[in-house]
């Protein structure tokens, strides 16, 4: 079996969610039908739903279940956007550099097709978002239709200052939401406690089904939907209800998370002292504590990926969502890099099936991967003679 140290992308599924989606699956029923059929099915989907809302503290009725992280965040920032417009004219979205390209593509198209003003906020070295940055562009908060943000970068892993943005975005009078999809059993995501006003998660990174994923939004909350029919859930979003995937992610939403910091920081302190040039990316302290991502100088981290990967480890140069587009790191150049520093990085993530064993094939594999790496990116950049 090969390591797989790229859990960020996606986690196997747990065993107990898989057995209850299977068992699922046989469910016959619409949940919005009300013959008895019907009832079981909604029964299924509602405990699904009153579950995820546990775990994120949040009430069920705010839990609107979606196809996965990126609708869910498509249903936010459009929805809020477009909600914003009804009484009158909020074109600016304020959105740190760095975020997942679920957010990034997402505004971009409201700016080209919606006439979106994006106004992005820096990020400092270590990827956290400039509050004072943030603070200036909410100074004058009439035409600002929302801000959104990540609440732990997905590739480097640094936390952000929830409450401080939240507050200071409250103040003005302009709605939040937040992409918490990496930090989403991790960390403690507390939507209550938040003061957010919508957050996006995902089933597949916390050991559910791929494909189901939920959007958080508080009562007073107010989006225009992106799919329009029957008003299933809150009139935000229409459809038959996946009652099988509902339950499988409120089973795996149920189930205490691995705490991975002791591998995280055993794989860390092996990194560097393999390779003592490898650079810590994102906060050294207040990070996911199943991240570790290293830029490697004079390596390409496609290189170094492929290297590992004929070596029997899996790991990833960043989002998955971004896999096989040969470009530095957005987050990366967000932070100030240089687009060379940039292209040698890998994202090594952990999660409930990673052992000691893991960590140390990848120590044992990751030297040899460098200086192949090495050597090959040295000889791509030396001139050709003759020319």
């Amino acid at each position: 079996m090969p390591v797989y140290l790229d859990h960020a992308a996606t986690t196997p599924i747990l065993p107990e969610a898989l057995a209850t989606f299977t068992d699922a699956l046989t469910t016959v029923g619409n949940p919005s039908s009300i013959h008895s059929a019907g009832q079981h099915a909604k029964m299924l989907l509602e405990d699904g739903r009153a579950r995820v809302a546990a775990s994120l503290g949040a009430e069920p009725v705010e839990v609107v279940f979606t196809s996965g992280g990126t609708e869910s965040i498509n249903l936010a920032v459009k929805g809020l956007f477009w909600a914003r417009q009804r009484d009158r004219r909020r074109p600016r979205i304020v959105v740190p550099a760095g975020e997942h390209h679920a957010t990034v593509d997402t505004v971009d198209w409201l700016e080209r097709h919606e006439g979106a003003v994006v106004d992005v906020v820096p990020l400092d070295a270590q990827g956290r978002i400039d509050l004072a940055g943030l603070e200036a562009r909410l100074a004058s908060a009439d035409d600002v239709a929302l801000v959104t943000f990540l609440w732990a970068n997905n590739e480097v892993g640094t936390m952000q200052p929830v409450d401080r943005i939240v507050a200071l975005a409250h103040a003005a009078g302009v709605p939040v939401h937040s992409d918490a999809v990496a930090a989403y059993g991790q960390v403690p995501v507390d939507f209550a406690a938040s003061g957010l006003d919508a957050l996006s998660v995902s089933a597949h990174k916390i050991g559910g089904p791929v494909g189901v994923g939920a959007l958080v939004l508080g009562r007073r909350a107010v989006v225009e939907p992106l799919i329009h029919g029957g008003g299933q859930q809150r009139q935000v979003r229409s459809g038959t209800q996946d009652a099988p995937a509902a339950a499988a992610f409120g089973v795996a939403a149920s189930v205490p998370h691995a705490d991975v910091r002791h591998l995280r920081d055993r794989l860390v302190a092996g990194v560097r002292a393999a390779v003592p040039s490898a650079v810590l990316m994102g906060d050294p302290v207040d990070r996911l504590p199943n991240n570790a991502h290293f830029t490697f100088p004079g390596c390409e981290g496609d290189s170094l990926l492929f290297l590992l990967d004929a070596a029997g480890v899996a790991v990833s140069t960043g989002s998955a969502c971004q896999a096989g587009v040969p470009e530095a790191s957005h987050v990366l150049l967000a932070m100030g890099l240089s687009e060379d520093d940039a292209r040698g990085a890998l994202r090594i993530t952990l999660g409930h099936t990673s052992t000691e064993q893991d960590v140390d094939a990848f120590l044992d594999a990751l030297p040899v991967a460098v200086a192949r790496a090495g050597a090959a990116g040295m000889a791509r950049r030396e001139p050709s003679l003759g020319r």
